[in-house]
């Protein structure tokens, strides 16, 4: 799917607040409701919305720890990767994981309510991991900036 400019002005308030009506959205990009409309079903189908969510406060919602986990696996196979990649899809712990170039394999976005959770993460998780030669683990203190909005 080509993605024109209103596309992408669609997309950027969709972006801030996807909870607008159809009505209030058309107004913002300068079409009709019913263009409007059938734009979003298209965005939508085409998956480019991939879902639309609730974003919590992790403080409010008790999980109020962010930690970043660079995981360096032992050895560099494909069918080891999706193994350990499978595991950490079924982590609830986990908010984000990224396969990564450089010194590390996977870097691990974890979001748990003390360190009692995130010590049961390590045992359930990376230390049942056989392929795993070690992670480090990065406490976050502050939260400068978060956004689910990518840049287009």
């Amino acid at each position: 799917m080509k993605l024109d400019s209103i596309d992408f002005s669609i997309l950027r308030v969709l972006q801030k607040n996807n909870h607008l009506t159809n009505q209030k959205l058309a107004e913002q990009v300068g079409l009709s409701a019913p263009a409007c409309l059938k734009r979003v079903r298209q965005l939508r189908e085409k998956g480019v919305i991939e879902r639309e969510v609730a974003v919590l406060n992790p403080r409010l919602a008790g999980v109020p720890i962010t930690m970043i986990v660079e995981v360096e696996m032992e050895r560099d196979r494909a069918d080891l990767s999706q193994r350990f990649s499978r595991r950490v899809e079924e982590a609830e712990e986990v908010t984000q994981c990224y396969q990564v170039t450089g010194e590390v394999d996977f870097v691990l976005i974890i979001s748990v309510r003390d360190m009692d959770a995130f010590q049961d993460f390590c045992e359930r998780v990376l230390y049942a991991e056989s392929n795993m030669r070690k992670f480090r683990t990065l406490i976050a203190m502050k939260r400068n900036k978060f956004t689910t909005a990518i840049p287009i």
